[in-house]
């Protein structure tokens, strides 16, 4: 049986698996997307997506298992409880059409915004795509005259199988939005994690010296982002 890049078969227990070809995948792999309460199977090639379904099989009960515990979605709305680099972040309706900007309060941080609905929703997650791009920026810039290397691109995105791609041969950085939801140290591992494949490509030993020569032990940072990625990416879905 053919199979193709983007379909969907439905799993044993309930569920659907997802084919994604990945040409920069180094093997096959499974991961659950908990926005879109799918699992993904993801191969090198199309030929070999034969292959990652048949190991999908044979991961069944672990794949009900994770799709069974992912995190509910938190969707952005008014009286909602977020997180901005770590600090809780309670969502308010201001009324009117006004973008969102962030508050101190006695209470805590407060985030603001105009619109309602789904327009609430993207002014809310405009904010969140803007403080990302500078916290994100600004370490990148660090990391870059650290390791005496020149300027890149930096661009926000909204991945959900990774948390940030470099392409050192265009000398360009993506990172997700959902990053700045994390605690600082977390988003600056990525950020030290992206700029340090520009000087290897790879995940060697050598690679993660570099990231170690930025930040120091980038374990726990890696460890967070296992732990607690489901749960980012479950806001505002």
């Amino acid at each position: 049986m053919s199979y193709r890049n983007g379909q969907r078969l439905p799993l044993e227990g309930g569920g659907a698996l997802r084919l994604s070809v990945n040409p920069r995948a180094r093997r096959l792999s499974i991961r659950i997307d908990a926005r879109a309460g799918e699992a993904v199977a993801v191969a090198p090639s199309e030929r070999r997506l034969g292959e990652v379904v048949a190991f999908a099989r044979t991961k069944a009960g672990w794949i009900a298992e994770r799709l069974a515990a992912r995190v509910e979605t938190l969707a952005f709305e008014p009286g909602a409880v977020v997180t901005w680099l770590g600090r809780p972040v309670r969502l308010e309706a201001s009324g009117g059409a006004g973008a969102a900007r962030l508050i101190e309060t006695d209470e805590g941080p407060v985030l603001r915004s105009g619109g309602q609905g789904e327009a609430f929703s993207r002014r809310i997650e405009n904010w969140f795509r803007r403080a990302a791009r500078d916290f994100l920026t600004e370490r990148t810039q660090v990391h870059l005259k650290s390791l005496g290397q020149g300027p890149v691109k930096v661009s926000i995105v909204d991945t959900r199988s990774r948390w940030g791609s470099c392409s050192p041969h265009n000398r360009s950085i993506r990172y997700s939005w959902r990053v700045i939801m994390a605690p600082p140290a977390v988003a600056d591992y990525l950020a030290a994690h992206e700029v340090a494949h520009l000087v290897h490509a790879d995940h060697s030993p050598a690679y993660w010296a570099v990231v170690a020569r930025l930040i120091g032990d980038h374990r726990p940072h890696r460890r967070w982002l296992r732990d607690h990625g489901a749960a980012l990416h479950a806001v505002g879905g």
